[in-house]
């Protein structure tokens, strides 16, 4: 394990704090989901200290409105690029499009809580959106990660991880009845398991990869929730609710701190390595054992890798 008091970052600490004086200049980085929430502090922290930032997004104009806020707040205006996660073809073009080394792949974007729905796969969606289409996304870039000089991977995942395992045997509750919390759960749960998996791979090639836990910020991710749920839970976890520029902290810091060079298949939360425990404790912290089991991991990417290529089949 990593020692937790690593930095002497914490909870409140901001993007931008988590970069002062650091320069990145030089280095390149994608944010997936930048276009709203915590992506936009992300990739506004990353270009203010000096990397060359593509924002990928599913709404280009929302993109691009983003990208010259940024340019307006640091002086350096980062890229935009469609891309649907539950889109394989999309993935596919985005990964088309790149050239040059990447140094930095912040897999961000996510949905939450849907209602039951599934990709022309046949995929559930939030499985399909948050994990299988940054998976393909990384398989794809992995010559450009291999290529970077110790590229690091950042997986945002969730505490909600905590509700669900990956249910291999049903994936894609095809046998149990759908609820939107367990499958949002066993997505997150995907999302660790894949740093898991890049630490055991893709480490002769200089990759990293990481997992985090973000923390409780409202933004639009919650906007299947039912409203009186929102609202009594806005009200009673008003002492521990963070801002975007908090929430991005952690990634940044996953990013780009020299300290974690080396470092893979963690899970970290408030810029520090998260504990193990049993249960997620008040709803945000800790990190359960299955999200970072190595058998598990396994699984999941030979199961992952096998479903990619079952599309791309269906496809030709």
């Amino acid at each position: 394990m990593v020692q937790r008091d690593i930095t002497t970052f914490g909870a409140r600490t901001t993007a931008a704090e988590v970069l002062s004086g650091v320069d990145l200049t030089g280095r390149t980085a994608i944010v997936t989901g930048a276009a709203s929430g915590i992506g936009v502090e992300t990739a506004r922290a990353l270009a203010g200290a000096g990397a060359t930032v593509t924002l990928a997004v599913r709404d280009t104009a929302a993109g691009r409105r983003v990208a010259d806020d940024i340019a307006r707040t640091t002086g350096r205006k980062p890229g935009v690029a469609e891309l649907h996660l539950d889109r394989p073809a999309t993935v596919d073009a985005f990964v088309a499009a790149w050239s040059g080394p990447l140094d930095v792949l912040v897999a961000n974007a996510g949905v939450m809580d849907l209602p039951e729905s599934y990709t022309p796969a046949g995929w559930e969606t939030q499985f399909a959106t948050n994990h299988l289409g940054h998976f393909r996304l990384a398989l794809g870039l992995h010559g450009a990660l291999a290529a970077a000089d110790g590229a690091r991977i950042v997986s945002v995942s969730s505490s909600g991880h905590g509700s669900s395992p990956v249910v291999f045997d049903d994936l894609f509750f095809r046998r149990r009845p759908y609820e939107p919390g367990l499958a949002y759960a066993q997505s997150k749960t995907a999302n660790a398991l894949f740093a898991v998996g890049v630490g055991r791979r893709w480490g002769a090639d200089g990759i990293t990869a990481n997992a985090c836990m973000p923390g409780g910020i409202w933004t639009g991710l919650q906007k299947h929730w039912d409203p009186e749920v929102l609202a009594a839970t806005t009200a009673s976890a008003a002492d521990v609710v963070k801002t975007p520029e908090q929430g991005a902290a952690t990634s940044v810091l996953l990013a780009s701190a020299p300290e974690l060079a080396g470092v893979t298949g963690r899970y970290f939360e408030d810029c520090h390595e998260a504990e193990v425990v049993d249960a997620i404790r008040d709803g945000l912290h800790g990190v359960l054992p299955w999200a970072l089991d190595e058998t598990d991991a396994d699984r999941l990417w030979d199961v992952s890798v096998a479903l990619l290529d079952a599309e791309a089949r269906s496809r030709r």
